[in-house]
């Protein structure tokens, strides 16, 4: 084997290791986006559960207004 045809085999197992890291990269990209918009989504319902319950602070040594 020849020192040419040695570096351009290394050359080949490289790129293609790249190729399939860039793929997984651009894979974890897609999943962070629709999971950014998921748990913005959350944030927002919850939010507005916490406006809608007045945002009042319950202590479990509390005890409820009915008593």
């Amino acid at each position: 084997m020849t020192t040419t045809h040695a570096l351009e085999e290394r050359i080949a197992h490289l790129e293609r290791a790249l190729e399939e890291l860039s793929a997984l990269a651009a894979g974890q990209a897609d999943d962070i986006n629709r999971l950014k918009a998921r748990v913005r989504t959350l944030m927002e319902r919850e939010a507005g559960r916490e406006a809608d319950a007045g945002g009042g602070v319950v202590f479990g040594d509390e005890r409820p207004p009915h008593w």
